[in-house]
C-alpha cells in the first residue's frame, strides 16, 4: 500500500505536468502565432505600397512611351506628308517636262522636216546650177571639176608649194635624224667582216705540169672527181690555176679540199679520188658544225638542236650576190637586237629571228620552194618559239608584219645586203636596173631626159619647163617614186631628183 502511493501520486504529477505543459504551448504557439501574422501582415502591406509604388511609376513610364510613340508619329507622319508634298510637287514638275519635251520632240520633227524639204530644194537648186553651167560653158561636170582644180592649183601655186616644202622638212628633218641616230647605234654595234664569193673557187697549182695528171689518162681522173663531187673542173690555159664552178658551195668546197689533198699527196687515180673526196666530205662536215657552234656563242644562244647548228653552219658556204650568208645572218642578228633595244622591243626574238631568218637556204637546192617557206618548215620542226618563226618570215614581205619584231628584223636585213660593198651585182643585172629606172622616170609625159646615177641609188629627172610647173614638178617626183615601188626590186632606196629649170638666151649684136 505503500508502494502504490507513490505510484499514483507520481502518475497524478505526470497528468497534471502533461496538462499544464499542453496549456503552456498552446500559449506560446498563440504567441508566436501572433506575431508571425503581424510579420506577414507587415510584409502584405509593405508588398502592396512597393506594388503600387511599380504600378504608378508603369503607369508614368507608359505615358511616356505613349507621349514619345506619339510625338514620333507626328514627326513621322509630318515627314511622310512633306515627302508626299514633294513627291507630288515632282510629279508635276516631270509631266510639265513631259509635256513640254512631247512639245520640242514634234518641233523637232517639224524642224527635220523642214530641213529635209530645204536640203532637197537646194539639191534640186544645185543640179539645177550644174545642168545650166554644164549647158553654158559647154563642158562635161568631171572636165569642169578638174579645171575648176587646176585654176586653183595655178591661183594658190606659191602657197601649196610653200605649205608641202615646210610639212615636208618639218617631218623629214625630225624623222630622218631619229632613225639616222638609231641605225648609227646599231651599225657601231656590229662589226663583221665580208668575204665576197662568187659560184667558181680557184686551186693554185705548184706547176702546170700536174695538170695532166689532174686530167689523167684519157681524161677518166678529172671525171671521176667531177662526178664524185658534182662539180665542173676548168682546165684551160691560165698558169699554175684550175678553176672549179658549181652552184653549190660545198660541193665547190669538197672539190677543192680533194683535190688540194691529191695534190698534196702526189697519187692522183679514180680510187684515191674516191677516198680523198670523202675525206673532203668529212672535213667540211666537220667546219660546217664549228661554224655553226661559233655563231651561236657569237650571238648567245643557248640550248638550240644540234642538227640545226649543223643547218646554221652550211651557210658558211653559202652567198647571196657575193655576199657569205652566214655573216649576212650575224650581222642581221646583231643589228635587229641592237634596233629592238633602242625602240623597246623585244631584243632575244629579233637576235633569233635574225640568226635563222635565211635557215632555208642552206637546204633550198635540194628542198622545193622559197628559202622563207623552207626555213619556216625548218624552225617549226625544231620547236622553234612562234614570236621568232612570225618575226624572219616577213623579212622579203612574202608575209604581213605580225609585230614590230617582224619589221625590226626586215629592216635589219635590209642594211646588212644595202651597205656599200656588202653584194656584188652582175654588169647585166646593173645595167638592167639601170635602165628600168630610165625607162619608168622618161615614160612620163614633159620629162626631157633622165639619167640613172650612183649605182641605180639616184635618178636624176629633167623636165620641159613649159610643160611641167614647180607644183607639176612635185607631184612627178612622186608619180615616179610610187612607179619604182611597184615595179621594181633592188636594195636600199632610190633617191628621185626632178630638174626643172629655164634658161634664157639673148645675143647682143
Amino acid at each position: 500500500m505503500n508502494q502504490l502511493i507513490p505510484l499514483i501520486a507520481g502518475i497524478l504529477s505526470l497528468a497534471i505536468g502533461s496538462i499544464l505543459g499542453y496549456y503552456a504551448r498552446q500559449s506560446i504557439a498563440k504567441r508566436n502565432y501572433r506575431t508571425i501574422e503581424a510579420r506577414l501582415q507587415k510584409k502584405i502591406s509593405q508588398a502592396r505600397q512597393e506594388s503600387d509604388s511599380l504600378i504608378f511609376q508603369a503607369k508614368e513610364r507608359a505615358a511616356q512611351i505613349l507621349e514619345t510613340a506619339k510625338k514620333e508619329e507626328n514627326e513621322r507622319r509630318g515627314e511622310i506628308l512633306k515627302t508626299e508634298r514633294l513627291l507630288l510637287k515632282r510629279e508635276n514638275i516631270l509631266e510639265e517636262k513631259s509635256v513640254n519635251l512631247e512639245d520640242k520632240e514634234k518641233e523637232f520633227h517639224q524642224k527635220v522636216d523642214r530641213l529635209r524639204e530645204i536640203k532637197e530644194s537646194l539639191e534640186g537648186l544645185q543640179k539645177s546650177a550644174l545642168d545650166n553651167l554644164e549647158r553654158i560653158s559647154e563642158l562635161p561636170r568631171e572636165e569642169a571639176k578638174k579645171e575648176l582644180i587646176a585654176n586653183l592649183e595655178k591661183e594658190y601655186q606659191k602657197e601649196i608649194l610653200d605649205r608641202i616644202k615646210k610639212l615636208e622638212a618639218e617631218g623629214q628633218e625630225r624623222f630622218e635624224k631619229k632613225a639616222k641616230e638609231l641605225l648609227a647605234l646599231a651599225i657601231q654595234k656590229c662589226s663583221i667582216s665580208q668575204a665576197q664569193e662568187l659560184t667558181t673557187t680557184t686551186v693554185n697549182l705548184p706547176s702546170d705540169e700536174i695538170k695532166g695528171r689532174i686530167i689523167g689518162k684519157e681524161g677518166r681522173n678529172i671525171r671521176a672527181l667531177e662526178k664524185l663531187t658534182g662539180v665542173e673542173i676548168i682546165v684551160d690555159e691560165t698558169p699554175e690555176t684550175v678553176v672549179i664552178s658549181g652552184f653549190d658551195p660545198i660541193r665547190r668546197q669538197i672539190a677543192k679540199k680533194a683535190l688540194e689533198k691529191l695534190i698534196q699527196d702526189g697519187r692522183i687515180q679514180p680510187a684515191r679520188i674516191e677516198e680523198m673526196v670523202e675525206k673532203a666530205k668529212a672535213e667540211i662536215s666537220s667546219q660546217t658544225k664549228e661554224a655553226g657552234e661559233t655563231a651561236v656563242y657569237d650571238v648567245g644562244l643557248l640550248g638550240l638542236d644540234p642538227k640545226l647548228i649543223q643547218l646554221l653552219g652550211r651557210l658558211k658556204f653559202r652567198t647571196s650576190y657575193g655576199q657569205n650568208v652566214l655573216l649576212h645572218s650575224l650581222e642581221v642578228a646583231h643589228l635587229a637586237s641592237a634596233l629592238a633595244s633602242e625602240l623597246g622591243a623585244n631584243a632575244p626574238v629579233c637576235k633569233k629571228a635574225g640568226l635563222f631568218h635565211d635557215i632555208g637556204k642552206s637546204v633550198d637546192q635540194q628542198i622545193e620552194g622559197s628559202h622563207v617557206d623552207i626555213g619556216i618548215k625548218i624552225l617549226e620542226k625544231f620547236g622553234m618559239e612562234k614570236e621568232v618563226i612570225s618575226a624572219m618570215k616577213s623579212h622579203h614581205e612574202e608575209y604581213p608584219y605580225e609585230s614590230l619584231e617582224s619589221i625590226i628584223v626586215q629592216v635589219a636585213d635590209q642594211i646588212s645586203g644595202a651597205r656599200p660593198g656588202a653584194r656584188k651585182d652582175t654588169l647585166e643585172n646593173y645595167l638592167k636596173r639601170l635602165g628600168d629606172l630610165e625607162n619608168i622616170a622618161t615614160s612620163f609625159s614633159g620629162v626631157e631626159k633622165a639619167w640613172a646615177l650612183q649605182a641605180g641609188r639616184e635618178i636624176r629627172v629633167f623636165v620641159k619647163p613649159e610643160e611641167i610647173d614647180d607644183l607639176g614638178a612635185k607631184k612627178l617626183a612622186k608619180d615616179i617614186s610610187d612607179r619604182i615601188q611597184e615595179e621594181l626590186r633592188y636594195p636600199g632606196e632610190i633617191k628621185v631628183n626632178v630638174i626643172r629649170e629655164t634658161r634664157v638666151v639673148e645675143y647682143a649684136k
